[in-house]
C-alpha cells in the first residue's frame, strides 16, 4: 500500500517584531556557557523574542524552572492575545542560512506528521532518530509543551536527495524575513513557497520513497528529544498536536558540515580518568582520542564510533563518581576553554562522515547518542517560526 508523504504545509505564525532580537540559537546551544544567555538577554531586553518562549537548557537543573515554565506560557498566551503574529496559512517556507563562514544552507519549514516518526530500535517508519533517544530527557520536556499554546522548532530533518529535486534552489515567492542573527549567528532569509510549490516538493519527495517498501526518508538531524516530545504530547482529541514543525534539509547541501560533538567531564581527577581509559582501550587502533586537561594534552585509541565507545566507558566511570558530569559541546575552542578549568578533561576524536548517515540507520539503527552535529553551535538552527498546538 502507498504510504503518504508525511510532510506538507503548515499555519506559519511570524511575528511582527525587529527580527534581529526575535531569533535565538537553539535551546541545547551552549549548555555550559551561561553568559552566552546573559548577552542574548542583554542584546532583548523589552522586545518581543523568541527567547522568552523558550527554556536554555543551561538552566534545566536550577531550582526556578516551574516558574520558568510558567513565564513562558504566559508569554506566549500575552502574544497571541496582542496580536503580535501574522499567520500564513497553509505554508512552506524556504529557509536561506547564511552561516558564519559565508557559506549558504537552504531548507524548507513545514509540518511532519508524527504518525511516521519512531525513534524506538528496529524503526521502520518514514521518519526515524539517527541517534539513541534518552527517554529520561523526554519527560522535562513534556512539562514544557504540556500547557504551551504555541510550538517554535529547532527540529531539522534530513533527506537523501543526491540529484537536488525537492528544495528549489533559489527564492521566488514572497520574503517573509531578512534578518541578520544575534551573536555570530549568519543571517536567515526566508520566502513563502505557495500551493504550486508545496505540490512540487511533495511530488519530488514521492519519488524519493518509490520502489522502496520501507523507505527510510527523513532522518532527524537535530531536535529529535523535541520531536519525541511533540508524539508524546499528541493526543487524540486535539489534531493540531499530531504534527510538528520542523526544517528540511538536504543532507548533500554542501554548506551542511558533519561535526562531531565532542566530550568534557567536569569534577573529576583527570590524570586518573586517562589512565582508566587507557586501561580499557588498551590495544584499541582505529580512532584517536585527543584528551586535553589544564593546559596539557594526552591520548589514546578505540575501536568502533569512537563517540559511541567512549560515551559507553564515560558512563560506566561516572556512574559512582559524586559530583561528576559530562557535557557534550560543539567546537573544539569551547572544549579547550572548558577543559582549562581545574578538574576537568576534554575529549576530542573523528566523527562519522554525513554520506554514511543512511545507510547507517537503514543497515543498523541508531547511532549512539549525541554522535555527530551539523556544524558549529553559532550555525544551529535559530527560532523563528511558531505554530499554534492548542486549540482555540
Amino acid at each position: 500500500m502507498k504510504r503518504e508523504i508525511p510532510f506538507g504545509g503548515a499555519d506559519i505564525l511570524l511575528p511582527d517584531a525587529d527580527f534581529y532580537k526575535w531569533s535565538v540559537v537553539a535551546c541545547d546551544q551552549y549548555t555550559s556557557e551561561p553568559e552566552y544567555w546573559e548577552k542574548a538577554v542583554e542584546l532583548v531586553g523589552d522586545a518581543p523574542s523568541s527567547l522568552k518562549l523558550i527554556l536554555p537548557e543551561v538552566y534545566l537543573e536550577r531550582e526556578d524552572v516551574p516558574k520558568r515554565i510558567a513565564a513562558i506560557n504566559r508569554t506566549m498566551d500575552e502574544y497571541l492575545e496582542s496580536g503580535l503574529f501574522r499567520e500564513y496559512r497553509n505554508e512552506m517556507i524556504l529557509t536561506e542560512r547564511t552561516l558564519s563562514d559565508g557559506r549558504v544552507r537552504r531548507g524548507l519549514v513545514g509540518a511532519v506528521d508524527l504518525s511516521e516518526y519512531d525513534y524506538r530500535e528496529g524503526s521502520r517508519s518514514m521518519i526515524r532518530a539517527t541517534e539513541g533517544t534518552v527517554l529520561s530527557r523526554i519527560p522535562p520536556r513534556v512539562e514544557i509543551r504540556r500547557n504551551a499554546p504555541l510550538e517554535l522548532p529547532h527540529i531539522m530533518l534530513l533527506i537523501d536527495d543526491p540529484a537536488f529535486t525537492v528544495i528549489p534552489g533559489k527564492a521566488e515567492g514572497t520574503i517573509v524575513y531578512d534578518t541578520e542573527l544575534m551573536l555570530g549567528g549568519g543571517r536567515l532569509r526566508g520566502s513563502l513557497l505557495g500551493s504550486e510549490g508545496i505540490a512540487q516538493v511533495q511530488e519530488a519527495l514521492a519519488r524519493l520513497a518509490a520502489d522502496r517498501e520501507e523507505p527510510l526518508l527523513f532522518a532527524v538531524g537535530d531536535g529529535n528529544h523535541s520531536l519525541a516530545t511533540a508524539k508524546a504530547c499528541a493526543t487524540a482529541q486535539n489534531p493540531l498536536s499530531r504534527h510538528a514543525l520542523v526544517e528540511v534539509v538536504n543532507i548533500h547541501d554542501p554548506s551542511l558540515l558533519f561535526e562531531p560533538i565532542y566530550r568534557v567531564v567536569f569534577g573529576v581527577n583527570p590524570e586518573e580518568l586517562i589512565a582508566a581509559a587507557k586501561r580499557q582501550f588498551s590495544g584499541c587502533t582505529e580512532h584517536a582520542v585527543s584528551c586535553l586537561f589544564g593546559g596539557e594534552r594526552d591520548a589514546f585509541s578505540v575501536d568502533g564510533l569512537a563517540a559511541g565507545s567512549l560515551q559507553t566507558f564515560l558512563d560506566a566511570y561516572l556512574r559512582d563518581k559524586k559530583g561528576a558530569s559530562c557535557d557534550y559541546i560543539h567546537g573544539t575552542a569551547a572544549v579547550e576553554k572548558l577543559s582549562s578549568a581545574e578538574n576537568a578533561v576534554g575529549f576530542l576524536f573523528d566523527g562519522i562522515g554525513k554520506e554514511e548517515l543512511f545507510r547507517f540507520v537503514e543497515r543498523s539503527g541508531s547511532l549512539p547518542r549525541k554522535t555527530f552535529s551539523m556544524g558549529e553551535a553559532q550555525d544551529k538552527r535559530y527560532y523563528m517560526e511558531c505554530r499554534r498546538i492548542a486549540l482555540p
